[in-house]
């Protein structure tokens, strides 16, 4: 048997900003003619949580439409099957973010 100590890994020090837990639709845009909805569940300055129609991979460019913000262009950071993580390329304003978690919080 091997013994060791460790010190757990800090799973929220990773984020850049907190995020808001939320339940929006919104739709996303891979250029093109193809267009599908998507429901954010969580939302942040930098990025969102995207539960999808159809799968989605690592690496691509989308643009989502976010109810009274309009079109942001991000990249998916992460995908599995039909729920996916994305990165704005720019960040969303604090305004924003706090209007959005207002009228479509979960919590």
């Amino acid at each position: 048997m091997i013994a060791a100590e460790y010190e757990p890994a800090q799973r929220d020090g990773r984020r850049r900003s907190p995020r808001a837990p939320v339940s929006l639709d919104a739709k996303i845009g891979r250029g093109g003619l193809d267009r599908t909805l998507c429901k954010i569940t969580d939302l942040s300055l930098h990025g969102a949580r995207l539960h999808t129609y159809s799968p989605m991979k690592a690496g691509s460019m989308i643009w989502l439409t976010l109810p009274k913000v309009g079109q942001i262009s991000a990249t998916i950071m992460w995908a599995d099957d039909y729920v996916a993580g994305c990165q704005f390329h720019q960040p969303l304003g604090h305004i924003a973010i706090d209007s959005l978690a207002a009228a479509h919080g979960r919590g």
